[in-house]
């Protein structure tokens, strides 16, 4: 296949009798050799680059089917092999059937030649090439490309992660872009949260555990959910492209959204065309904000951390009665609005006494490489040190990853780490190395207006009849306003070439010195790794508070027991709370308001607030993200990572009745969840090319062939604890006598 050439202009000229046909969902079904009615003449966009774009929402989507092959013998096949037979068996998986989208009509087709003579067709109606390109969104775009990576001829491929391409384009000019990504949601909720074409993705209606070829007969049923795919993704970039303008406007990532937003309200005020002055006054910020050395930025990656995560092991594996929930409202956005972060370069300092490094701790923010000798808890219900951050550890005892002595340990902290270390634990030496301090201030008014006004956008637009989109939009912005400070200044370059992946290493320093000249710079990575620090802060001082009857913590909510108990705390940590606001509001010259804004019901929502989250009649967890509860109505919701909670409650709770137990006593260790209740998957990349004949579960032959492809099987699951977390839990109940399965209280 050869790279196409530019086409002469002459031949790029649109009919001006032809009008594109306006975008709706059509629920009939085209066939390949439709295609060509399909094609109206869609105008091109021009980017600032100089390249064009074909300004229409298109999709692509693939059904395949999974099976094992006895080696030497293909034509036995089965869903899985028994497991002493298992070296046996080759995987092997096939395409059987495709969806193609364009304006919001679809083509279903059966076979990759079928797609090659789609991709042909578009190349050659819209005349394109590198500069002049057609967008195809896929949801899950590795999985496509695993299967038609060997068909076409590839451009450089952008992606983040071996396998997960962001975009890559073809020689015809026909660029795959990933709808996940940029929606970050399964396309089943991305179904639920369209508003101006509703389109459900079609849910249970095709039996994935069936073979299938692309001779095997499909149902009206299934030819429904095929359809429905393509649908669902058209209608997500056709809103798209009605909210922002056109098929360009649209990021690569959800986080990109938020990333454009915020520049503009930096840099330009909204636009790119005025006020000058602002850019400039904004840059010189960044410009005193630099990153010096490889050293530096080393250590703020190590003194990075994300949120606090763990269970309180007094009552891990328990049941416990009355647990009530609370956590904050926005936890990162509040204070990034009411905390002082790095603004400035950051400084080593020779530390001369220790009135001296109380001092900078109290006035600067401060990043430095900490190590302890014979460092024990002195807080029973929680540990906060966490063992994958430590880089030297020995003699170590743990509580399920959490340090809760050791008698050496040496990490990189902030002073706010700090703070909560001493508060906790004991020790006989510390030594302080690269201790680094920054000035700190608030961050940028700029920036704040843009936090605020999404704040606001979300509180104010929830619930609100036919605000729904912007309401979504509001949340998902808000929420990425952190992650995008903290994006990873120097990674490694993955890339894609002759049918491999591979990765090249980066180089740090041109990384940096490209950051700190950068003029479109609007962020710090600083203030990420101080947002997570000041997070954690907010959340432990709950947790001190709350004591024994802290049961669970996740980085922004707290779940505990004897809720009176603590409601002056909570009404105490609320009003200090709006005090820091005041005080950041009228630093900024911003007015209170922006930081309480009214819900369409008229409650005040104040940023940062402890807020009530629900209460349960009983709750028990099993370390960190495995926790299961019964609601006040009693119903049940669990929470394990991984694990599809529509399909694991139903049959933990069919399991109870069958063995005629309590449903409490099953969410323990070494639980069971057969494959097919768990929604996981184990993916194989399947990197040679396969041919064959199968026979599909109507009894019917059919051949294939498959340059490259991706085996899915369900996988179970096993809920196990490890054998030092059991024996933490054994001596921590021992010291307090805590006897039995439940506690009541």
């Amino acid at each position: 296949m050869k790279k196409k050439s530019k086409k002469s202009s002459n031949n790029e000229t649109p009919n001006p009798n032809s009008i594109p046909r306006a975008f709706t969902l059509s629920k009939y079904i085209y066939r390949v050799d439709e295609i060509d009615s399909l094609l109206d003449d869609f105008p091109f966009i021009k980017t600032n680059k100089k390249r064009e774009y074909l300004n229409v929402a298109s999709a692509f989507d693939i059904e395949s089917t999974s099976f094992y092959r006895l080696i030497g013998n293909p034509s036995m096949t089965c869903k899985k092999p028994p497991e002493d037979e298992y070296d046996d068996w080759e995987k092997c998986a096939i395409e059987y059937a495709f969806v193609f989208g364009i304006n919001g009509r679809c083509i279903i087709g059966r076979t990759w030649e079928e797609f090659m003579i789609i991709c042909h067709k578009l190349s050659d109606r819209y005349h394109l090439f590198s500069e002049r390109r057609m967008i195809i969104y896929i949801h899950n775009l590795g999985f496509e490309f695993q299967f038609f990576k060997d068909r076409f001829e590839w451009m450089p491929i952008f992606a983040e992660e071996e396998r997960v391409p962001l975009a890559c384009l073809t020689t015809l000019g026909i660029e795959f872009r990933d709808s996940y990504l940029l929606t970050g949601y399964n396309l089943e909720n991305v179904g639920k949260n369209l508003h101006k074409y509703k389109v459900e993705k079609a849910v249970g209606d095709l039996d994935y555990s069936l073979f299938r070829h692309t001779k095997t007969p499909l149902t009206n049923k299934e030819l429904g959910y095929i359809l429905n795919d393509g649908l669902v993704v058209m209608a997500h970039i056709q809103e798209e492209i009605e909210r922002l303008g056109d098929i360009t406007k649209l990021p690569f990532t959800k986080t990109g959204y938020v990333r454009k937003y915020c520049r503009n309200m930096c840099l330009y005020d909204g636009s790119h065309r005025h006020n000058l002055n602002k850019f400039y006054r904004y840059h010189e910020k960044m410009t005193s904000c630099q990153i010096t050395s490889v050293e530096e930025y080393k250590q703020l990656k190590r003194g990075f951390q994300g949120g606090f995560t763990h269970a309180s092991g007094l009552y891990s594996g328990q049941v416990v009665k009355d647990v009530t929930s609370y956590d904050f409202t926005s936890s990162y956005p509040a204070v990034m609005i009411m905390e002082r972060f790095p603004m400035g370069t950051g400084k080593l300092v020779q530390l001369k006494s220790t009135e001296e490094f109380n001092k900078y701790l109290e006035l600067y923010c401060c990043l430095f490489d900490v190590y302890f000798e014979n460092i024990e808890s002195t807080f029973l219900p929680e540990h906060y040190i966490s063992k994958s951050k430590c880089e030297i550890l020995e003699n170590e005892s743990t509580d399920n990853g959490r340090i809760v002595s050791a008698s050496k340990l040496s990490t990189t902290i902030t002073e706010q780490d700090y703070f909560i270390i001493k508060k906790t634990y004991k020790w006989t030496k510390m030594i302080v190395k690269q201790f680094r301090i920054y000035p700190k201030q608030y961050l940028p008014r700029d920036f704040v207006r843009a936090i605020l006004k999404l704040y606001n956008d979300k509180t104010t637009l929830k619930n609100v009849a036919g605000k729904e989109a912007e309401y979504n939009h509001a949340k998902e912005d808000l929420n990425s306003c952190f992650g995008m400070s903290v994006t990873d200044i120097s990674r490694p370059d993955i890339y894609y070439e002759d049918g491999k992946w591979g990765l090249t290493q980066p180089n740090i320093e041109d990384d940096l010195r490209r950051y700190n000249l950068s003029k479109r710079r609007f962020l710090c990575y600083q203030w990420g790794v101080w947002v997570t620090a000041y997070a954690r802060r907010n959340l432990w001082s709950g947790i001190l508070e709350c004591g024994t009857d802290y049961c669970y913590s996740d980085t922004d909510s707290l779940k505990i027991r004897n809720v009176d108990r603590h409601l002056q705390y909570i009404k105490d940590y609320n009003e200090y709370a709006l005090i820091k606001l005041k005080d950041a509001m009228e630093f900024h010259q911003l007015p209170l308001e922006l930081v309480m804004p009214k819900t369409i019901e008229g409650k005040i929502k104040v940023l940062g607030y402890w807020d009530f989250d629900g209460h349960y009649n009983r709750f028990k967890t099993l370390g960190a993200k495995r926790y299961f509860m019964e609601l006040d109505d009693s119903k049940h919701k669990m929470t394990v990572s991984g694990v599809s909670k529509k399909k694991a409650v139903p049959y933990l709770e069919q399991l109870a009745k069958e063995k005629k137990v309590d449903i409490f006593e099953l969410f323990n260790d070494n639980l069971f969840i057969p494959p097919e209740y768990t929604g996981k998957n184990i993916h194989t990349y399947i990197d040679y090319p396969i041919k064959g004949v199968l026979r599909d579960y109507t009894g019917k032959l059919g051949e294939y062939e498959e340059y490259s492809s991706v085996h899915l099987e369900e996988t179970s699951y096993n809920l196990t604890m490890t054998t030092s977390y059991i024996e933490y839990l054994k001596g921590i109940r021992e010291i307090n006598n805590i006897q039995g399965e439940e506690l009541e209280i």
